[in-house]
């Protein structure tokens, strides 16, 4: 059984690809990271998405359907996930995710350094549950955004905040992820009304 990583800069290493790789795919991403932390799973393809790796079209799609698949199964008490054969095959370059490892990796060292178990009860069911409830929510909206420069990639920020915060039980990142992604989508509704 893989152990899931315990820092964002284990994570990003853990799914840096092998040397000599020419793509890397959903399937490759999984067994390195595992398939029983779903919070760990979701954090890895919303740091992809925050990640220059959000420019290439059809990616944030492809990341919220997983993320969607992923979060029902946490809802619905998985213990281990299930992904189809079609997204399992799905890959990109190893060369661009090599180089958003790079790109992630100095946050991410900022982000470890600053971690520590903080507000835990929020961590826990039934909060944990709620923030896979959100996560979904904001999943679902991604494609719809995805012609929008940078949204998606600010919103997967905050998701990326809050399933980091699940996956080290620090409550301050997951109150962090809610406040950005509360911010981000006000604004959003904010100027959708101002347009009708």
């Amino acid at each position: 059984m893989t152990p899931s990583p315990d820092t964002l800069t284990n994570l990003l290493q853990t799914i840096r690809p092998d040397v000599g790789a020419s793509r890397i795919s959903v399937r490759d991403v999984l067994s390195h990271i595992g398939g029983r932390s779903f919070a760990a799973v979701i954090l890895t393809l919303a740091l992809v998405l925050v990640s220059p790796v959000s420019g290439i079209p059809g990616t944030p799609t492809l990341g919220a359907v997983i993320i969607f698949l992923v979060s029902v199964q946490a809802l619905i008490g998985h213990d281990h996930l299930w992904l189809p054969q079609v997204i399992m095959g799905r890959s990109i370059s190893a060369d661009r995710m090599s180089r958003a490892v790079d790109w992630l990796g100095r946050p991410a060292g900022w982000v470890d350094r600053h971690t520590r178990v903080r507000l835990p009860l929020l961590t826990t069911a039934p909060f944990r549950l709620g923030t896979y409830v959100v996560a979904l929510l904001m999943a679902a909206s991604w494609p719809l955004m995805e012609i929008l420069p940078f949204v998606t990639s600010l919103s997967a920020g905050a998701m990326s905040l809050m399933m980091f915060g699940l996956m080290t039980r620090d409550g301050v990142y997951l109150i962090a992820g809610y406040a950005l992604g509360a911010g981000l989508y006000a604004t959003l509704l904010s100027v959708a009304l101002d347009l009708m």
